[in-house]
């Protein structure tokens, strides 16, 4: 199964698509998506929109993962960015695959195991995850896959792969897992003492 990461920014949008079967992951493609320096901020929105459409053809991905918008001090850039994922998910939904959306803490979790890591942490993550040679680069594409993985982490491996659960197997913890009757009976016998 294919799950495409968007790290969304009004400045530079990072993408990363992995193929996985649920344990093993492979990097597909990855990068960046950013705008001239002097474009308008709708010329930004619409760039991240445009690139992002091709790119989501190109991949076809199962489903898109998306990081969600953080609390931020400054009013005005958690607005852009607010925007930036919105396009994002206009891209993702016209593509037809389903969204989801992960907080900042629970893909450094997912990834580092630890919601507070810092971006180094998570970056040397993906690259022994990924078994890549160096770390993705730009940082916002290494995010990317971040999110990408924390979707495939997130979800019980039936449903992250697309496989169907077998009925019998619906314990959700050991304290639940009740063992299967036999079904051969058991036949008591005498014992060398008896």
């Amino acid at each position: 199964m294919r799950v495409f990461g968007i790290d969304p920014g009004s400045e530079r949008t990072g993408y990363g698509c992995v193929e996985t079967d649920g344990s093993r992951h492979r990097i597909v493609v990855c990068g960046a998506i950013s705008s001239p320096a002097l474009a308008s901020f709708p010329d930004k929105l619409h760039r991240i929109h445009r690139q992002l459409t091709i790119i989501l053809a190109e991949c076809r991905p199962a489903c898109v993962a998306i990081e969600s918008v953080f609390y931020s001090v400054n009013a005005r850039s958690a607005l852009k960015l607010g925007h930036a994922r919105g396009v994002a998910m206009l891209a993702a939904v016209e593509a037809g695959v389903p969204v989801f959306e992960y907080t900042p803490a629970e893909i450094k979790r997912a990834v580092v195991g630890y919601g507070r890591a810092d971006k180094p942490q998570v970056q040397h993550m993906i690259k022994l995850l990924l078994g890549l040679a160096d770390v993705p680069s730009p940082h916002d594409a290494a995010d990317a896959l971040a999110v990408a993985i924390c979707h495939v982490h997130a979800q019980p491996p039936s449903r992250a792969i697309g496989a169907i659960q077998p009925a019998r197997s619906r314990a959700t913890s050991w304290r639940t897992y009740k063992p299967a009757a036999p079904s051969v009976p058991l036949r008591r016998g005498k014992t060398a003492g008896s």
